[in-house]
C-alpha cells in the first residue's frame, strides 16, 4: 500500500464528518434573540456581535483552545461573563443561561456533513481501516459518536479527554497508526484544522488531506501545504471531486 492506495485512513470529527462551527452563527443568534430583551438598551444584533468577536479571540489562542475544549461549559462562561462585563452588565444567571442555552442549542444543530456517513459506510465495506482522532473532552464527543452511530464504523477511536493528549501533538497519531498496524506511508489523516489535521501529520510521513468546508482556498502565506484538498469527504469516493 502507498499513499495513493491507502491501508488506513484517520479522520477528525467536527467539521469533518458532523458540521460544527458551520453552526455557531446561527446558536449564538438563537441566543441572543432570545435573551436580549431581558436586558433592555441592549439590541440583538449588538450581543451576538460582541459574542462573536468575543469567541473568535478566545479560540484563537492555543493555550485558551487547549483549556477551553476540554471543559466547554467553563469556556463559554468566561466568553459571555467578559462580553457582559465589557456592555456594564453585571448578571450571573444571565451569564448561565446565554452559555447553557449556546450549547444546548449547538448541539440540536449538529448534522452530518453531506454524505459523510454514506462515506465512511463506504470505505468501511471497501476494507479500509478507519481511524477516528479527534481532540475535546470524553462526554460531548462520546455523545456525538453515539448519537449518529459512527463507532461500527471505525476500527480505532482516539478521543483527547480518554486518551490524555490531543492533535497535534505526534503520539496521537503515532498511537492511532499502532492501533491500526499501519505505518505514515500506508495513512491518509483527513481534517479541517490546518496545522492539527494537516501539518502535524505531514510531518510524520503521513498523506494530509484538507477539508476546506468553508470555501476559503488555501492562503499564499500558508506554511501548511496539504497533499489534497476537498471541500466534503464524499470528495474523497467521487474522483470528479476536490482538488
Amino acid at each position: 500500500m502507498t499513499h495513493r492506495h491507502p491501508k488506513a485512513i484517520l479522520f477528525d470529527l467536527d467539521d469533518t464528518i458532523l458540521n460544527y462551527d458551520s453552526v455557531a452563527d446561527r446558536s449564538w443568534k438563537q441566543v441572543c434573540e432570545a435573551v436580549s430583551p431581558k436586558l433592555p438598551g441592549l439590541g440583538t444584533q449588538e450581543l451576538f456581535t460582541a459574542l462573536k468577536e468575543k469567541a473568535q479571540w478566545f479560540w484563537s489562542d492555543p493555550d485558551r483552545h487547549l483549556r477551553g475544549r476540554r471543559d466547554l461549559l467553563a469556556a463559554r462562561m468566561e466568553i459571555v461573563s467578559s462580553v457582559l462585563q465589557s456592555l456594564e452588565v453585571s448578571d450571573l444567571e444571565i451569564c448561565q443561561e446565554i452559555s447553557v442555552s449556546y450549547e444546548k442549542i449547538r448541539t440540536e444543530l449538529i448534522t452530518p456533513r453531506p454524505g459523510a456517513i454514506e462515506t465512511l459506510q463506504q470505505l468501511h465495506r471497501d476494507g479500509i481501516k478507519l481511524g477516528l482522532v479527534t481532540n475535546g473532552a470524553k462526554e460531548p464527543q462520546r455523545a456525538k459518536i453515539d448519537r449518529f452511530g459512527l463507532e461500527p464504523l471505525f476500527d480505532s477511536i482516539v478521543i483527547e479527554g480518554e486518551f490524555g493528549i490531543g492533535k497535534p501533538d505526534r503520539s496521537v497519531y503515532e498511537h492511532s497508526m499502532k492501533k491500526l498496524g499501519v505505518n505514515p506511508r500506508q495513512t491518509w489523516m483527513i481534517g479541517d484544522n490546518l496545522y492539527f489535521d494537516v501539518g502535524a501529520a505531514q510531518e510524520l510521513g503521513i498523506w494530509g488531506i484538507w477539508v476546506d468546508w468553508r470555501r476559503s482556498g488555501l492562503s499564499k502565506d500558508s506554511k501548511v501545504k496539504p497533499d489534497r484538498i476537498v471541500h466534503l469527504i464524499s470528495d474523497l469516493v467521487d474522483p470528479a471531486q476536490g482538488e
